[in-house]
């Protein structure tokens, strides 16, 4: 019981962590008259962390109430640590040391946010779904449940972009030098990527759950 409601505890800290540090940039960016929450908002790394807090903050809730996690809870959870994982990657690859906006010249992003959202997080909500023994156990074929998020976002990106012309990133940007056929080997490399880390996810936690039940097995 101890031990769950410390992992309970737990879970709604990095779900307020996240949300927290939204609301953080949110509030320094306005602050410093630079706000612009059609675009911001339009960001996956945005985006992920405010599903994942809410998604973290719920599952907290649930796990201190005893509750059981359902297979489609267990999902919601894979799906997170996907999504997190792919913004913390990304991000360390390609995006830390990206040129800033233009219209930003000079503004420095608040540091303990932005390590929150693109490091610690995406670390610690990755080896939380690795190494969860208590959450349901997921068959593999139901890796595939982890792209419905980012098509979703995807698809509401092309809309929105082929509405007012601004896209949050040039690999879904039709007009591009890849063109629409560009864009659309990247959704598909996309989808596959994230089918890839769900499957990853599943099949690592399946061995952490047997190497535990060994060692339960041993020292019962």
């Amino acid at each position: 019981m101890i031990r769950s409601h410390l992992h309970g505890f737990v879970r709604v800290f990095i779900g307020v962590a996240l949300v927290g540090s939204v609301a953080w940039q949110v509030i320094d960016r306005v602050a410093n008259d630079l706000f612009r929450p059609t675009e911001y908002f339009a960001f996956f790394s945005i985006v992920s962390a405010i599903v994942a807090g809410v998604i973290f903050v719920m599952s907290g809730v649930e796990r201190l109430r005893g509750r059981p996690e359902s297979a489609r809870h267990t999902i919601l959870l894979l799906t997170a640590a996907a999504s997190m994982t792919v913004v913390g990657v990304v991000y360390h690859a390609l995006l830390a040391d990206a040129a800033a906006d233009p219209r930003d010249l000079g503004y420095a992003w608040p540091v303990l946010p932005n390590e929150i959202i693109h490091t610690w997080a995406p670390l610690l909500i990755a080896l939380g779904f690795v190494f969860s023994s208590r959450a349901k156990a997921l068959r593999l074929r139901q890796a595939f449940w982890v792209a419905v998020f980012p098509l979703a976002w995807l698809g509401f990106s092309v809309v929105r972009g082929l509405a007012d012309d601004w896209w949050p990133y040039w690999f879904i940007d039709p007009s591009s030098e890849g063109g629409v056929v560009g864009m659309i080997v990247y959704v598909v490399a996309i989808a596959v990527f994230f089918v890839t880390l769900g499957f990853m996810f599943i099949a690592l936690n399946l061995v952490v759950r047997r190497i535990m039940g060994a060692r339960s097995a041993v020292f019962v």
